[in-house]
């Protein structure tokens, strides 16, 4: 079955459900999945991406040409 009947099928039997414990199942795997991927992060990896970002916004970068140039010797 692909996608768009899957969500079809799912969504005739939404609308046929009277049973509000099914709806409230569905609505948490909905709300658990809206998390942000950021909470996930491991903190050091935020920190990280964080003074990149930091370091971006005061133009403390370095071109792609410039990086090759110093690290084409190993590549």
């Amino acid at each position: 079955m692909d996608i768009q009947a899957t969500k079809l099928k799912l969504m005739q039997l939404l609308l046929n459900t009277q049973k509000e414990q099914v709806l409230k199942q569905i609505e948490a795997i909905f709300e658990k999945e809206e998390v942000d991927f950021w909470e996930e992060l491991d903190p050091n990896l935020q920190a990280s991406i964080e003074r990149g970002l930091s370091q971006s916004a005061k133009g403390q970068v370095k071109s792609h040409e410039e990086v090759m140039k110093k690290y084409k010797q190993w590549l």
